[in-house]
């Protein structure tokens, strides 16, 4: 999928770059089942996001680093390392607060913005990266008309994003969380379509 940059900060009419995602109970493909997706891209041609709430653990940021030659001086928590989607899995995204800025940045709603260059990476081993930042492994990608019609469906719900949700270390109170913030009972969700 392509990214088209559009106006910082302006959502496309009818799109949803910049909310998120959230995975009905019922959600059919098990690689998304209570998943929480930030949407980095959604327009005409279709959609790519990243999944916030799943970690991978085959895979370490210090590990991660070594393999890339970059030298770790950053003190403080280990960072995790986010299952992003089943698309290029091997290809590496940081999604993070929007006060940290590269020629290949893509700000993505004024708040939050998406680099996938080494060079934040490096940035985040000597403790002058972004203010907050998620790591993922791979992206979640849409083709043309395919979210729109998984959304009609009734496979997602969609929530406006925050970074408190979207950076939250808080894994598994993630999903509950974004529900909870559209002021539904995860418990009387059902999956089952209704069409007029």
């Amino acid at each position: 999928m392509v990214i088209k940059r559009g106006e910082p900060g302006k959502r496309d009419e009818g799109y949803l770059t910049g909310r998120l995602l959230i995975a009905m109970p019922g959600m059919r493909d098990s690689r998304f089942a209570r998943s929480v997706v930030y949407l980095c891209a959604h327009n005409a041609e279709g959609a790519m996001g990243l999944v916030v709430n799943k970690l991978l653990d085959s895979v370490n940021f210090e590990e991660l680093l070594q393999q890339l030659g970059i030298e770790n001086r950053r003190g403080g928590e280990p960072i995790s390392i986010h299952f992003g989607g089943p698309v290029e899995s091997g290809r590496g995204f940081v999604l993070h607060s929007a006060d940290y800025r590269q020629d290949s940045t893509l700000e993505v709603d004024g708040r939050i913005a998406l680099t996938a260059t080494l060079d934040v990476l490096r940035d985040i081993a000597q403790g002058s990266g972004p203010r907050q930042h998620l790591f993922a492994l791979g992206y979640a990608g849409w083709g043309p008309g395919q979210l729109d019609q998984e959304l009609q469906d009734n496979g997602w719900l969609v929530a406006d994003a925050d970074e408190r949700l979207v950076f939250d270390a808080d894994q598994a109170a993630k999903w509950e969380g974004a529900i909870a913030r559209l002021g539904i009972d995860p418990a009387r969700l059902t999956f089952d379509a209704g069409h007029a």
